[in-house]
C-alpha cells in the first residue's frame, strides 16, 4: 500500500510542483508576508485531500497474470483486455458479473484503497516532516523504506515490471548478437589460421 500511496502523492506534488507563485499570506501589520506555493501547506493538503490522494488507488486493477506488488496496476488486465476485444467482436461473453462491472474495482483493490485512507492518518506526521524539512530526500525511501515496512516487506519497493513482449524482445536481442559474436570469434579464428599458413 505504501508504494501506490507514495506514488500518487509524488505524481501529485511533481504536477505542481514546477509553479514559481507565490502566496500573500500576510495580514494586519504584516501584509506583504509571502511564501513559495512549493513549500506551502496548501500544497501539501491539496495533494493529500483535493481529491483525497488514496482516491487514485481506485484506478488500480488485480493483474492476475503478474505478481508481488506488481499484480496492482493501472489500467486492464491482460485477461480483461482480452475479454474485451472478444465482447467488441461480438462474441458473448458470460462472467457471472453484469458486463458493466467488468471494470469495477475489486476487492482487493477496495482493501487497498481503505489501508491507504489508514495510512495517511497514520502517517501524517511523518508526511508532514518530509515536506517541510527533507523534500530533497526520496519520498519513497523516507517513508516506506524507512518508517512504514517492517524489513521483509520491503522487496516491493525494487520490483519492477516487465511486459512480456520487452522480455521476449530483448530475449530475442540477445541471441542475435550471441550468433553475431559467434560467427565474428569464428571468423577471426579462420582468419588467423590461414595466416599462419602462409
Amino acid at each position: 500500500v505504501c508504494k501506490f500511496f507514495v506514488t500518487e502523492l509524488q505524481s501529485r506534488l511533481d504536477e505542481t510542483g514546477k509553479t514559481k507563485e507565490t502566496l500573500q499570506v500576510g495580514h494586519g501589520l504584516d501584509k506583504k508576508k509571502k511564501i513559495v506555493y512549493h513549500k506551502s501547506e496548501l500544497r501539501l493538503t491539496e495533494a493529500l485531500t483535493d481529491p483525497h490522494v488514496c482516491d487514485k488507488i481506485l484506478e488500480y486493477n488485480v493483474h492476475k497474470e503478474r505478481s508481488g506488488s506488481n499484480r496492482f496496476a493501472k489500467g486492464r488486465s491482460e485477461t480483461m483486455e482480452t475479454l474485451h476485444g472478444l465482447v467488441n467482436k461480438g462474441v458473448k461473453v458470460e462472467l457471472g458479473i453484469p458486463h458493466e462491472l467488468w471494470d469495477a474495482p475489486s476487492a482487493e483493490v477496495t482493501d487497498m484503497q481503505r489501508k491507504c485512507f489508514k495510512m495517511a492518518e497514520e502517517y501524517e506526521d511523518e508526511i508532514e516532516d518530509w515536506y517541510f524539512n527533507h523534500q530533497e530526500k526520496d519520498l519513497m525511501t523516507y517513508l516506506c523504506a524507512n518508517r512504514a515496512l517492517r524489513k521483509d516487506d520491503k522487496k516491493c519497493l525494487t520490483e519492477k515490471y516487465e511486459p512480456k513482449g520487452k522480455r521476449e524482445k530483448v530475449d530475442t536481442n540477445e541471441k542475435t548478437a550471441k550468433k553475431k559474436n559467434k560467427k565474428k570469434s569464428k571468423g577471426e579464428e579462420g582468419e588467423k589460421d590461414t595466416k599462419d599458413e602462409l
